[in-house]
């Protein structure tokens, strides 16, 4: 199935069964759970939170993750500092990757947005593929974040 189509069928989903609920954790976990089984190359697939500074991971899906990640080092901070999508093709060519599991290879990270604008964390998904992400990944994924705090 095309990358694209996937995406709008996993949005609509989403959009359906997130609704059921303000909780903007259970939406988190929910995207999370979606995207991690609906998409190919989806190795680890979560959020980490912005927590009085610090990148503290939220809800995700996969193998055992960093429980805090270093200020203003790795890719997560590159999209929360950027405050845009960030996609690796290769993470062992970025400078300051955080390594919480050898067998990533790839990496995409989307800013979450809170209802008034401000960056609240970022969605966080590896691949062990190498070259797996993007702009068709960074937009759906942006769109997809947009759910999280819509009321």
């Amino acid at each position: 199935m095309e990358k694209q189509t996937r995406y709008t069928r996993i949005y609509n989903q989403l959009s359906e069964l997130i609704m059921k609920t303000q909780n903007p954790t259970a939406r988190m976990a929910t995207v999370c759970a979606l995207l991690h089984h609906k998409m190919p190359g989806f190795f680890w697939t979560g959020y980490y939170m912005l927590d009085r500074g610090e990148l503290i991971v939220g809800p995700y899906q996969g193998p055992v993750a960093c429980l805090h990640l270093k200020k203003d080092t790795g890719v997560c901070w590159a999209g929360i500092n950027q405050q845009k999508p960030v996609v690796v093709a290769d993470v062992h060519c970025f400078e300051g990757h955080i390594a919480c599991n050898p067998k990533s290879k790839s990496e995409i990270v989307v800013p979450l947005y809170n209802a008034v604008g401000e960056i609240v964390g970022v969605l966080d998904i590896d691949s062990d593929r190498l070259n797996q992400f993007d702009n068709v990944d960074a937009e759906e994924l942006m769109k997809i974040n947009g759910l999280i705090f819509k009321y």
